[in-house]
This record gives C-alpha cells, sequence and structure tokens, in this order.
C-alpha cells in the first residue's frame, strides 16, 4: 500500500536519533519498525510518497498514532526558530533543528521502553541494541523471523542469573526491581498515564536504577510527554559548549523534548 506523508519524516533519522532500539533499517531504504505483534516495512518512494505493508485499518488504527503524525512537525520547527531568534546561540538552534528535520517521536510501549533505557545507563547505542534484542530473543515469541519484545508477564518471573550473558552487567539488578515492581503493581504503567508530569517522573524513579534521566526518557519516548528534556552527556555538552551554560528546555515549553531530540541528534552526529 502507498500512503503519502506531507510532513517532516524523515526514517533514517527516527531510527539513529536515539529514541528506540529495535526500529532498525533491514535493506538500503526498507526499515522495519515493531508495536506490540504488529510488524511493519516502509520504504520511501520520494515526494512523499511510502510503500507500507501493512493494512488501511492498521495504518490508521496503529501506525499513524506510532508515528504522532497528528502532530505538525514543521510547525514546531519554525517555533524553535522564533524562540531562537536574537538569541546567542540562534545560529546553533537552527543548525540543529535544519538538521534534525524529519525526527518524529515515536508512541512506544511504556514496559519495552522503561526496560530499555534502563540498559541505556552508560552504554553506546549499538551495545543497547544488542542487548535489547537479546532480551527479545531469550524471552520474546517468535513471528517470522522476528522476535517480539516480552511482554512484562513473560519476563516477570526472571532471576538475576536469567538475566545473564545478555551484556546487562549490574543493570541485571535494576530489571529484576523493575520487573518485580511491574508485575507485583507496585508499579503500574497503565495508570500512570494519568498522571501529571511531574508525578510520572517521580513514581518512576521508585525503581532502582532510575534516575531523571531514565525517567524523563521514559516520559519523553513512551507516554509521549513532549515537554520533558532528558539531559544525557551530549546535551550536558551542548548546554555548556553552544547554550552559554543555560538550560533553555523549560523556556522553549511544550516541546521541549522535541527540540532535545533535534539538539542531541546534532551533537552526537557531529561529535
Amino acid at each position: 500500500m502507498e500512503i503519502r506523508i506531507s510532513d517532516d519524516f524523515d526514517l533514517k533519522k527516527i531510527v539513529d536519533c536515539g529514541q528506540c532500539f529495535r526500529p532498525k533499517e533491514i535493506s538500503a531504504g526498507t526499515f522495519r519498525f515493531i508495536v506490540g505483534e504488529k510488524i511493519l516495512h516502509i520504504s520511501e518512494r520520494g515526494a512523499g510518497l511510502f510503500e507500507v505493508d501493512c493494512t488501511a485499518q492498521d495504518w490508521d488504527n496503529v501506525w499513524k498514532n506510532y508515528f504522532d503524525l497528528d502532530t505538525n512537525y514543521a510547525a514546531i520547527r519554525r517555533d524553535v526558530e522564533k524562540f531562537a531568534a536574537g538569541k546567542p546561540y540562534e545560529q546553533f538552534l537552527r543548525d540543529a533543528a535544519e538538521f534534525g528535520k524529519g525526527i518524529r517521536i515515536l508512541r512506544q510501549d511504556p514496559f519495552e521502553i522503561l526496560i530499555s533505557f534502563i540498559i541505556s545507563q552508560r552504554k553506546t547505542i549499538p551495545a543497547i541494541r544488542s542487548s535489547v534484542e537479546k532480551i527479545c530473543e531469550r524471552f520474546g515469541r517468535k513471528v517470522g523471523d522476528v522476535y517480539l519484545f516480552p511482554r512484562a508477564e513473560d519476563i516477570s518471573d526472571a532471576m538475576i542469573e536469567d538475566l545473564s550473558g545478555l551484556g546487562l552487567s549490574y543493570r541485571k539488578e535494576y530489571i529484576t526491581d523493575a520487573l518485580e515492581k511491574v508485575s507485583s503493581g507496585a508499579i503500574d504503567l497503565k495508570e500512570l498515564e494519568t498522571f501529571s508530569d511531574n508525578d510520572l517522573t517521580e513514581e518512576l524513579k521508585l525503581i532502582s536504577g532510575v534516575g531523571d534521566k531514565v525517567a524523563n526518557c521514559v516520559a519523553l519516548f513512551a507516554y509521549h510527554r513532549v515537554d520533558r528534556a532528558p539531559i544525557d552527556v551530549w546535551i550536558k555538552r551542548a548546554i555548556e559548549s553552544d547554550l552559554g551554560g543555560k538550560n533553555i528546555f523549560s523556556s522553549f515549553g511544550k516541546n521541549a523534548g522535541i527540540l532535545q531530540q533535534y539538539i542531541f541528534y546534532y551533537k552526537r552526529s557531529n561529535k
């Protein structure tokens, strides 16, 4: 099926910008995305046209929401330009927004994102992807040639020794604590959808190994709290070297997390 997308939409940037670890380019120009048990292959045909291998119903009911296609990202980039105007770091923000043009914040599964970003601490993106894939292969259900990310109930009984050989190191203890809290209901990932931003991140921080950065990543990438801007090493460097030592994200406002992704992708790609 062929679909048209008129707004900012760059598959490679979406996959490479650090927000997700399972989507991948499986052949030149063709990308695979997974949501629950749904698997999508999508490739650009030019002029805003894309070929997808799903039904029209699945595109409307699953993938349009996943890719956040009801949000106008071109307008958000214009907001970045207005915000930057006249500031000492104007050119930096303009360059970052232009470089990141096409990034969209995916609406991802909270359990997958929680486990993935617990793993992410002090790891490179390729290493994170490797560990996440190994978890899928060990605990997930196989559909065709793809292992799905395990549901919480699929992995809830896993002990530290069950997590060996996955490249997790000390993160095994954090994951087992997350599994215990989620499976017991102490942390209700569905209920967190109703929490305020601050209450959401504070609740997530009850899990061992989840600090401000991981909690804000989960808020942004799983709960689509786009005003949350995780501060990692690349954003710290941008604040120190490009933004005059100022954390500008709260001043930018409701789409601070999208601005954060432009800056993160720009800094990391031009390191």
